[in-house]
């Protein structure tokens, strides 16, 4: 693997030639003048200080990868999030989820969610958003807008559910992150990352700096990893996306579940909304006779 050495680094050198004379020499006749010392050269200049900004190459890149996704009629993958939660012995502990992901443009998605934390599968069909809980066998529908865009807005506002791919799906990626890209900068490459060459890059948006693996070839993000800025403890959110397929044949019936219709119904409504009204909590069941 071969980086580019990044330009955050600045070198300075400075060169010095000292003239000594020798205790032995001989004194200098007094008809003679002394020799004048030869003069010092000048030190190099510093190399000027790394100037943060767009580098076309990443910005490029960037640009070439959203291209590719957004003109995927459907695509499928798999997502695997790890991110740090502070601990009370100080050291931050990693937790972890996969996520198999369909979608289609421009109204349809699926998401199932397996481990490591709750399973959680979620439906959008252009008109309604579902939520599943299959261990509890409870389901919240809401109505939905017409786009995936703005049925992701809708969940994480009605429901605080949020997808850190979503960057991936929307109907355009790079917009999403030049509405407020401050800097972009191209690393090198790497052959160690999703069984594939990859570009480096690194930008800022917003108040989150992110590092991105990027197919050389396919423009297919593989990793990606995150830090807002705003966090004191700079705790890190990696993304790794595997099992692309673009444009692949997706069922009719891949949006919905018969399970999740069957289940107990509860609000979709944020958790931190206890109050929210139609909220029931869950149906108790009554323990097993003992014999």
């Amino acid at each position: 693997m071969t980086y580019e050495k990044l330009k955050w680094a600045v070198t300075v050198v400075v060169l010095g030639v000292f003239l000594a004379a020798s205790g032995n020499a001989q004194q200098p006749r007094q008809t003679q003048h002394a020799a004048k010392p030869a003069a010092r050269p000048a030190a190099k200049a510093a190399a000027p200080a790394f100037q943060p900004g767009l580098e076309p190459r990443a910005i490029a890149i960037l640009k070439a990868t959203s291209a590719r996704l957004a003109a995927a009629k459907s695509m499928t993958f798999t997502a695997v999030v790890s991110y740090e939660s502070p601990s009370r012995l100080g050291p931050p502990l990693v937790y972890s989820t996969k996520s198999q992901v369909t979608m289609q443009r421009p109204d349809k998605l699926k998401v199932i969610t397996l481990g490591d934390g709750p399973a959680s599968e979620f439906y959008y069909n252009g008109k309604t958003m579902v939520a599943f809980s299959p261990v509890e066998n409870l389901v919240a529908i809401a109505d939905a807008p017409p786009t995936i865009d703005a049925a992701l807005e809708a969940a994480f506002n009605t429901g605080a559910i949020y997808f850190p791919f979503t960057d991936v799906i929307v109907a355009d990626p790079y917009k999403d992150i030049a509405d407020e890209l401050k800097i972009a900068f191209y690393i090198g490459q790497s052959t160690v990352v999703g069984d594939t060459t990859t570009d480096i890059v690194a930008y800022v948006t917003g108040d989150v700096f992110v590092q991105a693996w990027i197919g050389a070839q396919d423009k297919l993000p593989r990793r990606v990893y995150a830090i807002y800025l705003n966090d004191r403890a700079q705790l890190r959110h990696v993304l790794q996306l595997s099992d692309w397929q673009l444009d692949p044949a997706i069922a009719a019936d891949a949006f919905a579940s018969d399970k999740a219709a069957s289940a107990a119904h509860i609000a979709f409504a944020r958790p931190d909304a206890s109050d929210a009204p139609g909220m029931k909590p869950p149906p108790k069941t009554k323990p097993a006779r003992t014999q």
